[in-house]
């Protein structure tokens, strides 16, 4: 049936009787990447089989993403963005992203795979920057004598080790490759934006981040706006948003999301305790660069 007749059938039916359209949505949360080894955050292995259910909904006018990251892995980050428009160009359908408390450094280039962006005036946007921590116990162990042994096969293979002196050298060549990686990203960032960006390379890609309204002006964002209402005035009263959700099968729940979520919350899990408690502390200090 053509487009043409379909459309003539359409307006045959009562209104009241008429479907609206469809809009699904995910709901992209969390830190981006392994905060420890047995604690992942978001990763495109694990949002991709919601994402392809999302763009596989049967007569979408668009796919919603919502937002809410304060960033993470970068490799993850991209995987997750070119997963997304991988499907929007497969599928045809555009992509509206719509932020929540945060969309900062990875969080903000998944929202980059939107074709549109929008936020909430209180929402926080950008960080379009690399960052790399670390601490350093030397004194600590002087103080309570404890002797360092390390044993190494490979001039670089101790970098950065936190119970050594920290180099020079070790510090330049961490920086080098922070460097890589933020020209990555920012290339990512023109290629999604291009002329919508009104800020300059100094004020938008230090790791500044600002709050909606700015982030609109500076054409991080197209618009404030919050999902239904944005979605309702494009699509129509009647506008259909069935949230795709993750599966939550038999399966699932023994080797997925709830059998990690167990693992950390059973006291008959005490060997993974320590690595609950790291990984806590760790999203805290993420989400709390961000004043959340």
């Amino acid at each position: 049936m053509s487009g043409r007749i379909k459309a003539a059938l359409i307006k045959l039916v009562p209104k009241r009787w008429q479907r609206g359209a469809v809009v699904p949505v995910v709901r992209l949360s969390g830190v981006i990447g392994a905060v420890t080894p047995l604690k992942p955050g978001m990763t495109l292995a694990g949002v991709a089989k919601t994402l392809e259910r999302a763009f596989a909904v049967d007569n979408a006018k668009a796919v919603a993403l919502v937002v809410n990251s304060p960033g993470g892995s970068p490799v993850q980050s991209r995987q997750i963005y070119l997963r997304i428009r991988q499907l929007a160009q497969e599928k045809e359908l555009p992509v509206l992203v719509f932020v929540e408390d945060v969309a900062a450094s990875g969080g903000y280039m998944i929202a980059c795979a939107g074709d549109e962006i929008f936020c909430d005036p209180s929402s926080i946007l950008g960080s379009i920057g690399v960052v790399g921590s670390s601490f350093g116990f030397t004194e600590l162990i002087r103080k309570i004598g404890v002797e360092r042994r390390l044993y190494t096969a490979g001039e670089h293979k101790a970098t950065l080790d936190p119970f050594l002196p920290e180099n020079p050298d070790d510090v330049g060549r961490l920086k080098a490759i922070q460097r890589e990686i933020h020209a990555t990203f920012i290339e990512l960032v023109k290629a999604s934006r291009g002329e919508r960006l009104k800020g300059t390379d100094d004020l938008l890609f230090t790791g500044e981040y600002w709050a909606g309204e700015r982030s609109v002006a500076l054409g991080l964002a197209d618009a404030v706006g919050d999902l239904r209402s944005t979605l309702r005035d494009r699509f129509g009263d009647k506008v259909s948003t069935p949230l795709i959700a993750p599966s939550t099968g038999l399966l699932s729940g023994l080797f997925g999301r709830k059998a990690g979520a167990g693992t950390m919350t059973s006291f008959d899990g005490i060997a993974g305790l320590p690595d609950g408690l790291i990984s806590a502390l760790e999203t805290r200090a993420i989400w709390a660069r961000f004043g959340f």
